[in-house]
């Protein structure tokens, strides 16, 4: 079973930048379709981004690409999520989820098909 933990959160002014860390601890990262999701208060989670096991191939929510950008490190155990030109309507809070399952594209979206969650850390865009 895989522990993951999100570091790097944190309060950043519109248009600035944060990279958020999930760092994996049981299980090899290489093993595992790995994802970001974020949450509003009061609202469900949504979809961020995906890289997906085997291949490393990325999946980006429409709505966000070209500002953030999914990687993965294996060596480090770590995924990260680099966040751009940050607005006050990215603020939430951010988790990051693994499934060692092999997911089809369209399903890389889908919060049921992930097993594990970190806990969350909360970003905030903020002048």
């Amino acid at each position: 079973q895989v522990q993951l933990l999100e570091s790097g959160g944190g309060l950043v002014q519109p248009g600035g930048s944060l990279r958020l860390s999930c760092a994996a601890s049981g299980r090899a990262l290489s093993g595992y379709t790995m994802a970001w999701f974020r949450q509003f208060p009061g609202k469900d989670r949504e979809f961020v981004a995906a890289v997906k096991r085997s291949s490393g191939m990325t999946s980006h929510a429409n709505s966000l690409k070209g500002r953030f950008t999914i990687s993965r490190d294996n060596a480090k155990n770590t995924l990260y999520l680099q966040m751009n030109s940050l607005r006050p309507e990215d603020t939430a809070l951010y988790y990051c989820a693994a499934t060692p399952r092999s997911l089809i594209t369209s399903s890389l979206a889908d919060e049921q098909w992930y097993e594990y969650w970190g806990q969350g850390t909360q970003v905030t865009v903020s002048s």
